[in-house]
């Protein structure tokens, strides 16, 4: 995973649980998770990678997990975000802060899914960051549900990394 992110961004480490597979299993857990209400999958998928990375001397350095933010107007129509299970028991077995204030959305995008390669790096500034001296010179970890390009966890490491000191390691549950 860390080879999509190569010469575009500065990452530690990166890891993705499961590989994605278009009509598989893994596409059915997503579709569920993200649209079907099944948050329960996110957590237990946090459980499962919290557990690996908390065996793995590298990870024991993160000093909080954040994940990629929903638009509120998404939020408050999905009714939570679909990576808060998976980033807050990543967190627990870590022993560190979950925290989904420092990274915001502030701008509404379509959904990614049916979008072109290209199309997805055109995000214009849709996120920002507040409090920055709680990260400030912090190690994080970014959670996302899947990475395909990498555009949107780029973007969201771009803003992370504007602030001092800060490192940058990113876990998925899925890998396309």
């Amino acid at each position: 995973m860390k080879n999509i992110f190569y010469g575009k961004i500065p990452i530690e480490k990166a890891t993705a649980l499961i590989q994605f597979q278009k009509r598989g299993l893994t596409q059915q857990l997503l579709h569920n998770l993200k649209y079907k209400g099944r948050k329960n999958i996110s957590a237990f998928f946090g459980k499962w990678l919290g557990g690996e990375l908390a065996e793995i001397p590298h990870y024991k350095s993160i000093d909080l997990v954040i994940p990629v933010p929903l638009h509120k107007q998404k939020l408050k129509k999905r009714g939570y975000n679909q990576v808060e299970g998976f980033g807050i028991e990543i967190a627990k077995s870590l022993g560190v802060p979950y925290k989904d204030d420092i990274l915001l959305k502030i701008s509404k995008t379509s959904s990614q899914v049916f979008k072109q390669r290209f199309s997805r790096f055109q995000l214009e500034e849709i996120f920002t960051i507040q409090n920055l001296n709680f990260i400030k010179n912090k190690h994080i970890l970014l959670v996302d549900d899947i990475v395909t390009t990498g555009a949107t966890l780029e973007k969201c490491g771009l803003q992370l990394l504007k602030c001092e000191g800060v490192k940058l390691s990113l876990a998925t549950i899925a890998i396309a």
